[in-house]
């Protein structure tokens, strides 16, 4: 076989090879679905998980804000960036230890250390992940927050450690007996998959937390609320002032002390000064011409 010939051959093989691995890609997505819908049903996810953490410290049920798609979208990008710009930097510093280890391998008198090192990322890798596991599983009641990622850490440690194990053993005449590469990268990939999901969820239930206990904090730079209303709303939170306003026969309460939260869903959402996670309240008024609100800046205070 001539030189043009064998390149022909090596270039359609390279084809094959191509148009293989983009058909497995194209059935893994029309099995879960394509990665708009995909992205954007873990986007409402995480948004919902972050603000139903939130309102539970609060006291509330998510379902009384009202929110719609595209709020819990906005809401779960702080729950998102940091996450994925840690996978994004872990992965490239994994690509170019990668690389910098295949030039190694092509120098035949250190596949031998290289093996060597690949079984102990490989054991210290798996080892490490069963440890969280079982750390996990024996405080169930506990949030152990970033310890997902750090299983998913270790099993992608003893994974590629497998790998570098075998390529490394490739051309010493050795042989490994090991399980189908697509069904073990199948299972890695799941294991791996759950675990960031849950990583993230634990994430961003801890942001919401976090956001509610701000708010107790803060809640003196929320803006201000005055509640006018023709009809008397008994508002009973603490530090919040009614006053007549109007006369008998046209009359007006006014409340004071007053912040707003957030308007949703046809609602106004507002805590009094001085909210606590303890003693606070939240008070819901219809967002409609039944009441009128004059919203000020708390730096103006």
């Amino acid at each position: 076989m001539s030189e043009e010939s064998a390149k022909k051959e090596a270039n359609n093989q390279e084809m094959v090879l191509v148009e293989s691995r983009w058909q497995r890609t194209l059935d893994v997505l029309s099995v879960i679905g394509p990665p708009l819908t995909v992205a954007t049903a873990l986007l409402v996810y995480f948004g919902w998980a972050r603000t139903d953490a939130q309102a539970k410290s609060m006291g509330l049920d998510v379902s009384l804000f009202g929110y719609t798609v595209q709020d819990f979208i906005l809401r779960s990008i702080q729950s998102l960036f940091r996450p994925l710009a840690w996978l994004a930097l872990v992965g490239l510093l994994w690509l170019m230890a990668d690389r910098g280890v295949d030039k190694l391998l092509a120098d035949q008198r250190l596949r031998p250390a290289i093996r060597r090192t690949a079984t102990a990322l490989l054991v210290l890798g798996f080892l490490f992940a069963a440890v969280m596991w079982v750390l996990t599983i024996s405080q169930p009641e506990r949030i152990l927050l970033y310890v997902p990622y750090m299983i998913a850490g270790g099993l992608l440690l003893g994974a590629w450690g497998m790998s570098l194990r075998r390529r490394a053993a490739a051309g010493s005449g050795r042989s490994l007996t090991v399980t189908p590469r697509a069904l073990e990268r199948s299972f890695i990939f799941v294991l791996v998959t759950l675990l960031l999901f849950w990583g993230t969820s634990d994430y961003a239930q801890a942001l919401g937390r976090g956001a509610a206990v701000e708010y107790q904090e803060r809640s003196q730079l929320l803006p201000t609320a005055v509640v006018y209303s023709k009809e008397r709303l008994a508002v009973t939170a603490p530090n919040v002032h009614e006053e007549t306003a109007g006369t008998a026969a046209e009359p007006l309460y006014r409340y004071t002390g007053l912040r707003l939260l957030v308007v949703s869903g046809g609602r106004i959402f507002l805590l009094n000064d001085g909210w606590t996670l303890k003693e606070g309240r939240v008070v819901v008024l219809r967002d409609d011409s039944s009441v009128r609100v004059e919203y000020g800046n708390p730096s103006a205070e």
